[in-house]
């Protein structure tokens, strides 16, 4: 008799806790749902004609940078990564150089962005970075190092070059592909759409760029794995 009694107690008590049970699943299904949620928000990154996300950092000079601080002006990041033959034919070919010079004649603020993580390819130093830039000429406002590839993944950035320009009401309003062709051929630089440079200038003139977002190619940005 205890016996029986003692099993149908158990099949009486089972009904109690499943529901508890199937609660707690759908408790930690929902959970991860948003998680992966908010991963997927972060790996998407900056959105053209929404704000660009806000950052703080201090360049390769020591000085302090942020992009609330450079409202009111149009910026550019431009992520570089001076071991890869993308990046290299932009420089070599000196059409990055003057990009940056139109871009600083006409008050917009340029910034250099190197996402390598240490032991990656690209890495520098910021003493390194400086060098790299004064050998090629270059004209950035400034060179960010972004060694934890905190501000790459913010915006999404996927490859050097990767081309973004924020207006000056602190919207992105570009970003894409330096031009139409991808290649690392120095020569299709002058056959190539110049698709950021177009997009900078109609920034910088208040207007909506043709192409707002295009597809970018070069090396992969060398994030830490």
């Amino acid at each position: 008799m205890k016996s029986r009694l003692h099993s149908e107690s158990l099949r009486t008590a089972a009904p109690v806790h499943q529901p508890r049970h199937r609660l707690w699943s759908a408790l930690v299904l929902l959970t991860g749902l948003l998680g992966a949620g908010a991963a997927l928000a972060a790996v998407e990154g900056a959105k053209v004609g929404q704000p660009a996300p806000g950052f703080e950092m201090t360049d390769t000079k020591g000085q302090p940078r942020s992009l609330a601080e450079m409202k009111g002006k149009v910026v550019v990041l431009e992520w570089a990564n001076f071991e890869c033959p993308y990046t290299r034919k932009h420089y070599d070919s000196g059409n990055m150089q003057a990009l940056q010079r139109e871009a600083a004649e006409a008050g917009a603020e340029w910034l250099v962005v190197i996402s390598s993580a240490p032991g990656e390819e690209g890495h520098v130093s910021a003493e390194e970075a400086n060098r790299l830039i004064a050998e090629r000429d270059g004209a950035p406002a400034a060179v960010l190092l972004d060694e934890e590839g905190t501000l790459g993944r913010l915006y999404g950035a996927k490859t050097t070059p990767h081309m973004y320009v924020v207006d000056k009401d602190g919207v992105l309003a570009y970003m894409g592909g330096i031009d139409s062709i991808a290649s690392a051929r120095v020569e299709d630089v002058s056959a190539a759409e110049p698709w950021f440079g177009d997009a900078l200038r109609a920034v910088l003139k208040g207007e909506e760029p043709a192409r707002a977002v295009t597809r970018p190619y070069g090396c992969s940005v060398k994030y830490a794995r």
